[in-house]
């Protein structure tokens, strides 16, 4: 069974970074799907990055694509998202997600395992 656990996440001023990691084990797919998500107070969770380790290509929404980057590491089973030049709107509960056999790293469906969450407030 998928068990994932993040790490990160607290408060930052406008402008700055910020790095989450998560960490997942038990594993047993050849081929995984990662995503970040996140879910502001009022709003519906929403992907931000994912990543397919079968070509280990990433993909992130435009509202991040530029500031957010999604990388692996492979020893570690661990992946991290970088975050520059955050934003108010950036606030919300970071998430992120493991599946074997999602092939739309956007939907919230299929995914193995989800971490419990990090905040992640962005506020001077």
């Amino acid at each position: 069974q998928v068990q994932v656990v993040e790490s990160g996440g607290g408060l930052v001023q406008p402008g700055g970074s910020m790095r989450l990691s998560c960490a997942a084990s038990g594993l047993s797919y050849e081929y995984y799907t990662i995503a970040w998500f996140r879910q502001a107070p009022g709003k519906e969770r929403e992907a931000v990055a994912g990543f397919y380790t079968s070509d280990g290509s990433t993909h992130y929404v435009n509202s991040v694509q530029g500031r957010f980057t999604i990388s692996r590491d492979i020893a570690k089973n661990t992946v991290h998202l970088q975050m520059n030049s955050l934003k108010p709107e950036d606030t919300a509960v970071y998430y992120c997600a493991w599946g074997g056999l999602v092939l739309n790293w956007r939907g919230k469906e299929g995914y193995d395992a989800w971490g419990q969450g990090t905040q992640v407030t962005v506020s001077s």
